[in-house]
């Protein structure tokens, strides 16, 4: 195949991307868009692999049995509540796979002993990368290293192997900032001197050592925003790689999922109020003095019945299901889909409250409630939904916890102060279905719980709300 039809081909995979990208910013069209980007990366993939510059398929065809086996297996098996800690994954195989292209182009371009022989008698450096090369693969290996394991951390995290809570110690923010400076200067050495593979991988080690430091301080509320910028690091390896290795549609796919994940980061930052500056150095808000979960709920709680909620919702007008992780961990998605339909078919107003950063990874909710068939029109954003709890009878919050925690409001200091949350509180009533009053991925109580006008459904999720949609079905 000639130059000019590959890299036509490769100009219309990348179209297929940008078209892929636009698809994903709305629900309506976010499948059709993952199948252009999809279309996109075959075409992408069947030009490069019958280039003529590739003269081994052996193991080309080996990675491909495996890699569609593991991908085909993880698509059946993982349930969606665990689609989090599986994209952070994929963020860390995205990582690895760019560090282990830059390495191998890196090895390769090592001088033989001959050429080390001649380089002894000129006094001279032959062999190695060109200056340009040499920066791209430094950058790389930099940033798919810090990618691979800072990925694995925030799965752990999410898989809770380890605590979600923020983890660190003095002099961890000094230590990063000399490993980022020591990474920079090493890059520039190699530059000088890209012989030197003592060097070279003391950056990996380097990186790999910043991407665990750089997640660990973070907790876990604050995943959702980790996730993105893991995404968004994995695509600026991908296009250093493509410039190593002069592949233009690498270049560009990698470039367009960077910046994409940027942006999207950026929108996580402002939904919890935090500075992209902090998320990019692993620095979060400081906790302010614990609060007593017995001296917030003393006495308060009231505890409701799926009977005495099917009764208050038999006279509402206007109802709004606010969805969190817990119902995801209930799979709960279509009990609350036959709620909605059960409760529209009284005649009932029903709207969906969607927090951007609900759940564990950015769209979590959307996700969900779609794989359940849920009407796009019904799911309203934060600044849409927010004026409109006022006018509302009846809000039903499944397992949303700390986007729904008023201390964002007004404790000052509450490390989730000024994030903006779904105001639920200012709804008639509010009916919260939880399994207990634990705390959320934050670690904090919530007052929410406590108000007058509150109820707990207590139960698991799924459960509470088939209950809830038999007795309201009999009423």
């Amino acid at each position: 195949m000639s130059q000019n039809i590959i890299e036509i081909a490769y100009i219309v995979a990348a179209a297929l991307f940008i078209l892929g990208i636009k698809g994903l910013s709305k629900p309506k069209t976010a499948v059709r868009g993952n199948q252009l980007a999809a279309v996109g990366m075959l075409v992408a993939i069947v030009v490069t692999l019958v280039n003529s510059s590739v003269v081994s398929y052996e193991w080309i065809v080996a990675g491909a049995i495996v890699g569609a086996i593991v991908g085909a297996t993880l698509a059946v098996k993982i349930q969606m509540t665990a689609m989090p800690q599986l994209i952070a994954v994929l963020n860390g195989f995205g990582g690895g796979a760019s560090l282990t292209v830059a390495a191998a182009e890196f090895t390769k371009s090592q001088p033989t002993d001959v050429m080390n022989t001649v380089a002894q008698m000129t006094d001279h450096v032959t062999g190695g990368m060109g200056t340009f090369a040499m920066i791209a693969t430094g950058l790389a290996v930099f940033i798919g290293s810090v990618t691979l394991t800072g990925s694995f951390v925030a799965f752990a995290k999410l898989q809770e192997l380890i605590d979600g809570q923020p983890k660190g110690f003095p002099g961890m923010k000094a230590l990063n900032a000399l490993l980022l400076i020591g990474s920079l200067i090493t890059i520039g050495y190699l530059t000088v001197d890209p012989t030197n593979t003592t060097l070279f991988w003391g950056l990996v080690g380097a990186a790999c050592i910043m991407g665990i430091l750089l997640v660990m301080p973070i907790g876990g509320a604050d995943m959702p925003v980790v996730i993105s910028l893991l995404n968004s690091y994995s695509g600026i390896a991908a296009a250093a790689a493509g410039f190593v290795m002069g592949n233009s549609v690498l270049i560009i796919a990698g470039s367009l999922v960077g910046a994409s994940g940027i942006i999207l980061t950026q929108i996580m930052c402002v939904a919890m109020n935090r500075s992209l500056t902090n998320v990019l150095f692993g620095v979060m808000a400081e906790a302010g003095e614990a609060m007593d979960a017995d001296e917030v709920y003393a006495g308060k709680v009231k505890a409701s019945s799926p009977e005495e909620v099917a009764m208050m919702l038999d006279t509402a007008r206007r109802v709004v299901i606010v969805p969190g992780f817990g119902l995801a961990m209930a799979q709960a998605q279509h009990a609350v889909r036959d709620l909605a339909d059960s409760m529209e078919a009284m005649g009932i107003e029903v709207e969906y409250a969607i927090h951007p950063v609900a759940g564990r990874m950015p769209g979590h909710m959307n996700v969900l409630l779609a794989e359940a068939e849920v009407s796009y029109d019904k799911l309203k954003e934060m600044d849409e939904i927010n004026p409109t709890f006022e006018q509302t009878d009846v809000v039903i919050v499944i397992g949303a916890n700390d986007v729904t925690n008023p201390m964002a409001r007004e404790d000052k200091g509450s490390p989730i102060y000024g994030m903006p949350i779904l105001n639920v509180d200012k709804a008639k009533t509010v009916v919260v279905v939880k399994r207990s009053l634990s705390a959320g991925f934050a670690g904090l109580p919530n007052p929410l719980f406590a108000k007058d006008n509150t109820l707990m459904l207590f139960g698991d999720g799924k459960t509470a709300i088939l209950e809830l949609t038999k007795h309201l079905n009999e009423s």
